[in-house]
Formats: structure tokens, C-alpha cells, sequence
């Protein structure tokens, strides 16, 4: 009979411990939601050649909306996941102040890290002619600055980011040369 009280409360607690194992990751998933827009295009919408490599190749107008009051500052991370040898990546932000709630059109930021092209700013959409890819623009608010160089990876980025991520938002644009 010992033995069998053992196994039910070393079962119990083995429960115990997944549900608040659980609870805690499923609390460090959920950040909250963030609007990102753009008057350039839509969601889903093709992105003007304006900001393309056929264009100007500057950086879109960026609007940021339902930012957590306690925000220190915010990233911004633009990637193509359709490029033929993986995800390309076409600008990388970070450190720009908590309370930033637009970027204008061609933006100078100071903290950037080196995208596919081997450039540290913005290159925008340049995919192979053919295939229609999307763009994913992602901004993310953050409870810390960030202590990076620049010219760092979008990898390097992310895992500085983990455990900081307020609330994320996201815009996907598309381009077809």
C-alpha cells in the first residue's frame, strides 16, 4: 500500500509540475499585439517599385500603433522568406526609442545590422524575375535597450530580443520582378 501512495503523489506532483511548466511558457509566448501599417501599400498588396532595387530602393513609410505604454524601445526586422536559398533578409533595426510611431519614407536609423546583401541599411524587395515573394515586415516592443554592435545578424537580434518581446506586430507586403 506504501508503495502504491508513493507512485499517486510522485504522479501528482509530476501533473503539478507540467501544469505550471505549461503555464510559464504559454506566459512568455503571449505577447501582446501591435498594429504596423504603411500608406505605400496594404497587407497582403504589392509593395510600390518605389521601394524596390527596380526603384528608389528607400525604405517605406512605417506606422506603429497599440504600443504597450511600458515600451523602452523598438525593433524592426524585414525579411523575404520566399528567396531561393532561404530566408533573405532586407533590413534589421533595433534601439529606436520606446515612443517612435511612424517612420518616414527612406528613414535614417542609427542601430542596424547587416542585412542579405552584406549592407548595413535598407535594401528592399530584389527577388529573381518570376515568382511573386512576400515581405515580412515585423516590428517588436521591447522592455530593454538593447546592447549590440552594429552590423550585427538578424539571428544575433532575435536572440537578444528573447524574454524582452513586449508585443510584435506584423505587415506583409509582395513583389513580383
Amino acid at each position: 500500500m506504501p508503495q502504491k501512495l508513493t507512485i499517486f503523489v510522485l504522479a501528482l506532483y509530476l501533473i503539478f509540475c507540467g501544469l505550471v511548466v505549461s503555464d510559464l511558457i504559454f506566459a512568455q509566448s503571449k505577447e501582446a499585439s501591435m498594429k504596423l501599417a504603411s500608406t505605400a501599400f496594404s497587407q497582403g498588396q504589392p509593395i510600390p517599385k518605389k521601394y524596390t532595387c527596380s526603384g528608389e530602393n528607400v525604405s517605406p513609410p512605417l506606422a506603429f500603433s497599440q504600443v504597450p505604454a511600458s515600451t523602452q524601445t523598438l525593433a524592426l526586422i524585414v525579411d523575404d522568406p520566399d528567396a531561393p536559398g532561404g530566408t533573405f533578409d532586407h533590413w534589421i533595426v533595433w534601439n529606436l526609442p520606446g515612443d517612435t510611431r511612424e517612420l518616414s519614407e527612406g528613414a535614417t536609423v542609427s542601430k542596424q545590422g547587416t542585412n542579405g546583401f552584406g549592407t548595413v541599411d535598407y535594401k528592399g524587395p530584389c527577388p529573381p524575375p518570376g515568382k511573386e515573394h512576400r515581405y515580412f515586415f515585423k516590428v517588436y516592443a521591447l522592455d530593454t535597450q538593447l546592447k549590440l554592435s552594429e552590423g550585427i545578424s538578424k539571428r544575433q537580434l532575435e536572440a537578444a530580443m528573447e524574454g524582452h518581446i513586449l508585443a510584435q506586430g506584423e505587415l506583409v507586403g509582395t513583389y513580383k520582378r
